[in-house]
């Protein structure tokens, strides 16, 4: 049976996430692959608002809010109201998390390696086939194409 392209993306997401979730549990085994984005944020800003972190990080508020919430009961950051503006929140990182920083940098370094890896065994890299299928949706969303197809099938 062939497998559809959302079956494929989830079953490569499990080959990938799991390895990765894996090379974490050296560093600290509370440490998932979803704080990477606000981590690498924080890293290089210090502190950061929510809305930042989401538009640095190409990812969606509410994915960043959950992210931070998580984060924090994790005790990887601290969020505040700021001091002039009480609707935002500031996140920063705790001792803990800037500790951790470093190891997670060395993790990132083999993950980057891993990746050259894999592209070399592949006839057409995978970073640049993913840039490729990213931009097109941006251009003309899959729900735009869904539609077509279903006009084009008679209505359904």
């Amino acid at each position: 049976m062939t497998r559809t392209l959302g079956t494929q993306l989830r079953h490569l997401i499990e080959l990938l996430d799991g390895a990765v979730e894996r090379s974490y549990e050296n560093v600290d085994p509370s440490y998932r692959p979803r704080y990477t984005p606000v981590m690498r944020v924080l890293m290089r800003e210090s502190e950061s608002t929510i809305s930042a972190i989401a538009v640095a990080a190409g990812i969606s508020q509410p994915a960043v809010t959950q992210t931070v919430a998580r984060m924090t009961e994790a005790g990887l950051v601290e969020v505040v109201a700021s001091e002039t503006d009480a609707r935002q929140r500031i996140v920063t990182l705790t001792k803990q998390g800037k500790r951790l920083a470093p190891k997670l940098e060395q993790c990132w370094a083999a993950t980057a390696l891993a990746a050259k890896s894999l592209e070399k065994d592949m006839k057409v890299p995978l970073g640049a086939v993913l840039e490729q299928a990213i931009e097109a949706l941006e251009k003309r969303s899959y729900d735009e194409r869904i539609a077509a197809a279903r006009e084009k099938l008679g209505g359904l």
